[in-house]
């Protein structure tokens, strides 16, 4: 299933890189940063040495600019080995994407460079309170005074935010106007009137620190603005075409490392006097796993492909890859589980800690219920 002929040689090298990375630095320390709560620095520096932090960077800032595909590659690879890991990574390009699509050349300059190299990592914030998936209705306000705006407002579940050295914040000019009011800020965590919020405790991904943001007269200078005002609900979904199939390639990782679990626990385990793989109830089971996780994978690549050759509106396929894979890794978590029996459920095994991870795939980038409405309203021509 790993022999992809569509790949070139260089994504396959790319691909290889990160594998080898995962499975010999990452996957051995996971469920420690997993069961401490705490950031793999030393990982994520590890990843910026091999030059994997630029990867969706143009060439022109620093970057390979190697595209959509390459970037699921690698965040499938590393949710194999830590889900956590792989959010981690993902939300720089989450967060620095918005650069490359409405940045001004100054913008870009100051920006992607450093992000390319990791010397700083960008994070995304567009929910709120008030504003998960209808993310139309945020209540932070922007008003401009002079050179600056003045942002006030809460910001919720910023993956990566405390660590970010640039976030893509949106907040309206004007509330009246709905989603047409609000805009982009490139916002630094040491400007006046910005603080991190707690951090969340949560279910899985906890090596991933989740975060709010507090603005009190937080002062933005209007050079961070990113795009005109209006325009940052375009560019917040936008960015989410892009990103969607590396949320989706998560999914494939995590799902893939549970279904490998699965099928060595099934030939290792004994009952009955042979191996529990030998019952064509596992069998079954291990085969509408591994269909589940081929068939996701598939539609990520497709989808990402089409990000590749330009095709940034691909709203009904990017919805369908990300749907499509996040209820394959929840289905396939859940079922490695139970094929691992009393001791799946024990933190002794991996795989309750990918079904753990696997859930949050069905949650954010948009909730696959979102998901669903946006496939039908496509296919019935609503939107």
């Amino acid at each position: 299933m790993q022999q992809l002929y569509y790949l070139t040689d260089e994504q396959r090298a790319v691909r290889d890189l990160v594998r080898e990375i995962a499975r010999e630095k990452i996957a051995p320390v996971a469920a420690y940063y997993d069961e401490t709560e705490s950031y793999p620095e030393e990982i994520m520096k590890l990843l910026a040495q091999q030059g994997l932090m630029g990867i969706w960077v143009p060439e022109a800032y620093g970057g390979t600019g190697m595209g959509a595909l390459a970037v699921s590659l690698v965040a499938e690879e590393l949710a194999w080995a830590c889900a956590a890991t792989a959010t981690n990574w993902g939300a720089t390009p989450l967060g620095g994407y918005p650069i490359v699509l409405a940045g001004t050349e100054e913008q870009k300059r100051r920006y992607l460079p450093r992000l390319a190299g990791g010397e700083i990592l960008a994070a995304y914030s567009l929910s709120e309170p008030g504003a998960g998936s209808d993310a139309a209705a945020l209540q932070t306000t922007a008003v401009r005074k002079g050179d600056r705006y003045i942002l006030n407002g809460t910001k919720l579940w910023c993956s990566n935010g405390s660590n970010a050295g640039v976030i893509t914040l949106f907040a309206t000019v004007d509330r009246s106007k709905g989603a047409k009011g609000i805009t982009a800020f490139l916002v630094e965590p040491g400007f006046p009137g910005f603080a991190v919020g707690k951090k969340e405790k949560k279910m899985g991904i906890r090596a991933s620190p989740t975060v709010a943001f507090h603005l009190q007269d937080c002062e933005v200078p209007v050079e961070n603005r990113l795009g005109a005002e209006g325009e940052g609900f375009k560019i917040a979904m936008r960015t989410l075409d892009f990103t969607r199939p590396m949320t989706g390639a998560t999914a494939v990782g995590v799902a893939q490392a549970a279904l490998d679990a699965a099928i060595g626990y099934a030939k290792e385990r004994k009952q009955f006097n042979q191996p529990i793989a030998a019952f064509q109830g596992i069998q079954f089971m291990l085969a509408d796993m591994a269909m589940q996780v081929h068939g996701a994978r598939l539609m990520v690549h497709h989808v990402a492909s089409l990000v590749d050759r330009g095709a940034l509106a691909s709203i009904l396929e990017a919805s369908m890859a990300k749907c499509f894979a996040a209820d394959a890794a929840m289905h396939v978590a859940t079922d490695a589980v139970q094929i691992f029996g009393g001791v799946g459920y024990t933190r002794e095994f991996p795989v309750e800690r990918y079904m753990r991870d696997a859930k949050i795939m069905q949650i954010y980038e948009g909730t696959n219920q979102i998901q669903r409405m946006v496939i039908a309203q496509q296919l019935l021509g609503m939107r």
